[in-house]
C-alpha cells in the first residue's frame, strides 16, 4: 500500500502548529486516508455537513461541537449545514416543544462559532452560489447531495460522514480515495429501463430498485435521457429536468449506498466518455416495472394521513410552484409540509406561493424535513409523499407509516385527509419486477 504523503503544511497542522480543533481534524482526515489507502490530500472546494438534527445528535453530539469550537476550530472553505429538526423561525407555532428547539439551536450555534454556514439545506446545488463546478473536489456528507454533485455536475466527493466533513471543512482538505480519483468512477452495472417513467415519483421508484441491486456499486443508465429534458443552464430553480434527477439519486442513495451514477449521453462523463466508462464485468440489469418499488414504499393498510411530506430532498422553487397551483383558493384537511431551504422558502415568497400554500392551510417549512424532525411528539403517525427517500427512512426514524406516490395523489390526500387508492397500471407494461439480464449484449430496442 502506498504510504499517505503529507505536505509541510499539513505535516505542521498534524503536529499542532494551529492549535488543537484543528489537529484534531487533520487525524480525522488522515486517519480516513490510510484506512482506505490514500495517496495524498486534495484541497476542497467547499464542505456539506451532515448530523445536525438534535435528535440524531443528542447531548453528547452537541457537547463534542462546542468542545471542538472551544478549541478554535474554523472552517477554511464554504461550508454549509444539513437540515436540523425543525425550523428556527416558526418551532413553537409548528408544536415543536422547548426542550427539543434549546439543544437544537445550540447545535447550530455551535456550527456558527466555527465558520459554518447555516444554510440548513440538503440541496446546496439549488442555493444560487453554492453549485460546485466539474472536476472540483468536495467533502460533502448529505447523500443525496453528495449523488447529485457527482452524477449531474461532475464534481468529486465522496459519502463523507458528519464528522468528517466537518474536519475537512477545517482543514480545507479531504484524502484522495474513491470517488476522487478516475478509476473509481467507471461503470459497475448497465441498468436498461423498459418502462415509462411519468413523474418524479416513478424515477424515486427506479431508484429504489436499482439501488437495492447495485448496493454501492456505479450504475450507468443506458436509455434513461429518452426520459428527461435538457438540464437548464441555471439549476437553481429546479424545473422537470432538475426535480427528476435529486429524486433518483436520493433514492438510489438511500436504499443502496449509491454515491455516483450515469446517463448515457445526458450526464457530464457519459456524455463525453460513453460506453468507455463502462467496467468489462459490468452487470447488466433490465426495470422491466416499478410494482414492486411502490408495493414496497407503501403500507397498504393506512388510509388516513396525518401529515402529507413534499421536498425530501428539499423542494425547488418550481416545485413549489407546482404544489401552489395545485392547492390555489382550496382547503386542506390535514397538514402539508413543503420543506425548503431558507433561501428558497424566501423567493417562493416573493413570488406569493407561500402565501397561496398557508393560505390552504398547508406549511412551506424551511430548515428542517420530515426525515430529520421528531414527528411523533408533533402527533403524527401517518404520513403520505412523493418522495422515495422519505419511505424509506420515516418508518424507522420517525415511527410512522407511510403512503408513496405522485405529487398530485399526495396532494389529494392533503385535501381529504385519506389516500386514494388507484387501480394497478397494466395496460402499458409501467409495472412488473426487475430482473437480470440474460444477454449482456441486448439492445436497448429489444425492451421497448
Amino acid at each position: 500500500m502506498t504510504p499517505l504523503r503529507l505536505t509541510d503544511e499539513e505535516q505542521a497542522l498534524l503536529d499542532g502548529a494551529e492549535g488543537p480543533g484543528v489537529q484534531r481534524a487533520m487525524g480525522i482526515v488522515i486517519t480516513l486516508g490510510r484506512i482506505y489507502g490514500a495517496a495524498e490530500l486534495v484541497p476542497i472546494a467547499s464542505a456539506h455537513i451532515s448530523g445536525v438534527s438534535y435528535k440524531n445528535l443528542g447531548q453528547a453530539g452537541l457537547e463534542f461541537l462546542h468542545r471542538w469550537a472551544e478549541e478554535g476550530a474554523q472552517a477554511r472553505v464554504d461550508t454549509w449545514l444539513n437540515p436540523m429538526g425543525m425550523e428556527a423561525a416558526r418551532w413553537r407555532e409548528l408544536g415543536f416543544p422547548a426542550d427539543f428547539a434549546e439543544p437544537q439551536l445550540a447545535v447550530v450555534e455551535a456550527f456558527r462559532r466555527m465558520g459554518v454556514t447555516p444554510t440548513l439545506s440538503c440541496t446546496p446545488y439549488l442555493l444560487p452560489g453554492h453549485v460546485p463546478r466539474r472536476g472540483q473536489h468536495l467533502a460533502w456528507a448529505e447523500s443525496s447531495a453528495v449523488v447529485f454533485a457527482n452524477s449531474v455536475l461532475g464534481a468529486r466527493t465522496n459519502r463523507e460522514g458528519g464528522p468528517s466533513a466537518l474536519a475537512a471543512a477545517i482543514v480545507g482538505r479531504t484524502a484522495s480515495y474513491s470517488y476522487h480519483l478516475e478509476e473509481n468512477r467507471r461503470a459497475t452495472h448497465v441498468v436498461e429501463v423498459c418502462c415509462p417513467l411519468h413523474d418524479p415519483a416513478d424515477f424515486g421508484a427506479l431508484g429504489q430498485i436499482v439501488g437495492q441491486r447495485v448496493g454501492d456499486g456505479v450504475p450507468y443508465f443506458a436509455d434513461l435521457a429518452r426520459w428527461l429534458p435538457p438540464l437548464p443552464q441555471d439549476i437553481t430553480a429546479g424545473g422537470e429536468a432538475v426535480d427528476r434527477l435529486k429524486t433518483l439519486g436520493a433514492a438510489l442513495a438511500a436504499y443502496g449506498a449509491v454515491a455516483l451514477f450515469h446517463i448515457a449521453g445526458y450526464t457530464p462523463e457519459a456524455a463525453e466518455t460513453g460506453e468507455a466508462l463502462l467496467r468489462a464485468e459490468a452487470e447488466r440489469i433490465v426495470v422491466d416495472g416499478l410494482e414492486e418499488a411502490y408495493a414496497a414504499m407503501n403500507e397498504a393498510s393506512v388510509l388516513e394521513i396525518d401529515l402529507v411530506s413534499i421536498g425530501c430532498p428539499h423542494a425547488s422553487l418550481a416545485e413549489i410552484a407546482q404544489v401552489a397551483e395545485f392547492v390555489r383558493g382550496r382547503q386542506l384537511r390535514t397538514r402539508l409540509w413543503v420543506t425548503t431551504a431558507r433561501q428558497t422558502q424566501e423567493q417562493a415568497a416573493a413570488e406569493g406561493w407561500v402565501q397561496v400554500i398557508e393560505a390552504a392551510g398547508g406549511r412551506v417549512v424551511a430548515d428542517t424535513c420530515t426525515v430529520v424532525a421528531p414527528l411523533q411528539t408533533l402527533g403524527i403517525r401517518s404520513l403520505a409523499t412523493n418522495a422515495a427517500k422519505t419511505a424509506c427512512y420515516a418508518p424507522s426514524h420517525s415511527g410512522v407509516r407511510v403512503r408513496f406516490g405522485s405529487l398530485e395523489q399526495c396532494l389529494e390526500a392533503a385535501l381529504t385527509g385519506q389516500w386514494k387508492k388507484t387501480a394497478p397500471m397494466t395496460a402499458s407494461g409501467d409495472y412488473g419486477p426487475a430482473r437480470r439480464s440474460g444477454s449482456p449484449n441486448r439492445s436497448i430496442e429489444g425492451c421497448r
